[in-house]
């Protein structure tokens, strides 16, 4: 079963979807989601609060079932994005050398921007090539906006 839940942050409110007992989109602002059902479930509220967690700085990552739905090059940049550390940034060109296709930025750039569970795989922390702040699905304030949180929060303590 399809379920959502629409919860309020720091940057406005933002639609969580689950199915089968995992996260399968994060949506910024107040979403329609077909098929789906509001429910408050377990998975929901726990994201709901780690979610919360994250932006008052007592989260540096996510500990929860995520399934995004993607191709199999998309789900291995997300996998990448995963290992990015809390507070750190990397290129696309970086990001394309780590998936061992040096070429593959823009393509990397793309499967990025398709991200269905942005701050929770942290697309944010991938920037473009000399630092410049280039293209985010929440857009670019957004982006920023994360970035600098995190760099504020780096090396606090944390609990998660």
């Amino acid at each position: 079963m399809l379920c959502f839940l629409v919860h309020n942050t720091p940057l406005g409110a933002i639609t969580l979807e689950e199915e089968s007992g995992a996260l399968t989109a994060l949506h910024f602002g107040i979403a329609r989601c077909n098929n789906a059902l509001p429910e408050k479930t377990s998975l929901l509220m726990t994201a709901a609060r780690e979610l919360d967690e994250y932006f008052s700085g007592k989260r540096h990552y996510f500990d929860l079932p995520l399934n995004p739905s993607g191709t199999p090059f998309q789900l291995r940049c997300w996998e990448v994005l995963c290992r990015i550390p809390y507070g750190d940034t990397i290129s696309y060109g970086e990001e394309a050398v780590l998936l061992g296709n040096p070429k593959a930025c823009r393509a990397v750039g793309m499967a990025n921007h398709r991200n269905p569970l942005p701050i929770l795989i942290p697309c944010h922390r991938v920037i473009g090539k000399n630092g410049q702040m280039t293209g985010y699905g929440g857009g670019i304030a957004i982006k920023e906006y994360l970035l600098r949180h995190e760099a504020f929060w780096k090396g606090r303590t944390s609990y998660g």
